[in-house]
């Protein structure tokens, strides 16, 4: 044998890793069969994973819930073009990041890369939930017809998944990742697909106020089957295309919508964590808007009045303003921006006789987040729980105090 022939591996040797990424993925056989090898291995909560390591992971996190936003925001416009349909391109593109999401939470229960022991419970909670809900889903439609709306009991039980999903990544990032621009980009990321699932039945009445307004103008974008079929359930146009109360979408966007900003600005600690989050999502939603418009589908409202808030909550948690105090106050700056919005654009229907209860609930909530998380109980449950090390490692909070961010 020439000494230049190289040598056949051994027979369950490893396979050496690809060189680059793009090496990886020209033979992807090869790459799937090299992370099996190497990281398909037993292992508990709380196992030693390198910095490359914790970011390939969270990069397939991104990706996946990047997906299931895509599709997510597709859906809304196409169920209100055509009729519902199961193998959808929306619907396939939303299964293909709950596949991604589902490998990934194989993966961490399996090997224990990447995730203490609560952050893999809030995973596995969250994609049964999913899962469950998925066939519930099914079974609604089945029995109830369209069911287009997106406040049914069967579509809160994705959202609930999603967001429990998005919980445990949330927070096994932010234990394990290394402090650093890098840890808080991949944070604002999972933040904005968090605020993104909190808003998305918001969406709704977003595109149901142009819809309804287009059809009585004689120019609707929905199909007739859609429309006929609306019909043959009793519903008037009205109902099919802004089914709740006026109240509904103030009390989302601000009780909701706002509190998760909170969350988000006292995890990440930056001191505009909120308004970037925000202004990503609303861009997001301007491009794609405009896409789904230029293709034939039907257009929807951006809540811009979102933005105002955003930077108030920013302003309120740096200057450790209490909640029962910034909660009126930030309440109060939707408000205004929504008069402006409404002055110059079409908004949702707003029940502004609603809005001081509204305001009052979002001074309540946030009371409520500034006592749950001075407890001593909240302390200890941010600490991680680590089967899988042999001591406790030196791990952040992931809820930083409510003062302003040294950057």
């Amino acid at each position: 044998m020439s000494s230049s022939t190289p040598l056949a591996p051994p027979a369950g040797a490893v396979a050496p890793a690809p060189s680059s990424l793009g090496a990886g993925l020209r033979h992807p056989v090869a790459l799937l069969r090299w992370l099996w090898q190497t990281y398909m291995t037993p292992g508990r909560p709380g196992r030693p994973t390198s910095p490359d390591e914790l970011r390939w992971i969270y990069t397939a996190w991104l990706v996946a819930f990047g997906l299931k936003m895509l599709g997510s925001s597709w859906d809304v416009s196409w169920h209100f073009k055509w009729l519902r349909d199961d193998l959808a391109p929306p619907h396939l593109l939303n299964s293909a990041g709950t596949a991604l999401v589902v490998a990934l939470v194989v993966f961490h229960s399996y090997s224990g890369h990447g995730v203490d022991r609560r952050a893999l419970r809030l995973m596995q909670a969250g994609i049964a939930t999913f899962l469950v809900a998925i066939p519930i889903d099914l079974l609604n439609h089945r029995i109830n017809g369209l069911d287009i709306t997106s406040w049914s009991p069967s579509h809160a039980l994705l959202y609930l998944g999603t967001a429990i999903m998005l919980a445990g990544a949330i927070r096994g990032w932010w234990l394990y990742a290394a402090p650093g621009r890098l840890r808080d980009l991949v944070s604002l990321g999972l933040w904005l697909f968090f605020v993104e699932n909190v808003l998305f039945p918001n969406q709704h009445q977003e595109y149901g106020v142009l819809a309804l307004a287009d059809y009585r103008a004689g120019r609707t974008t929905a199909e007739p089957s859609l429309l006929d079929f609306a019909a043959s359930q009793g519903q008037t146009p009205t109902q099919f295309m802004l089914p709740v109360p006026s109240w509904v979408h103030p009390a989302w966007l601000i009780c909701a919508g706002l509190l998760a900003l909170v969350v988000a600005r006292r995890t990440v600690g930056l001191r505009w964590t909120a308004t970037v989050v925000a202004g990503v999502y609303l861009a997001y939603r301007l491009v794609t808007g405009l896409l789904l418009t230029a293709t034939g589908f039907p257009p929807s409202v951006v809540p811009w009045m979102l933005l105002a808030g955003a930077v108030l909550v920013d302003l309120a948690v740096s200057r450790r303003v209490p909640g029962w105090l910034a909660g009126p106050l930030v309440a109060g700056g939707v408000i205004a921006a929504a008069l402006a919005q409404s002055a110059v654009a079409d908004v949702p229907p707003w029940n502004w006789a609603a809005l001081p209860a509204i305001a009052v609930g979002l001074a309540a909530l946030w009371a409520g987040l500034d006592r749950v998380t001075g407890t001593a109980a909240f302390a200890r449950w941010q600490a991680a729980d680590e089967p899988g090390r042999d001591r406790p490692g030196d791990t952040p909070g992931l809820l930083v105090g409510g003062g302003a961010s040294s950057r």
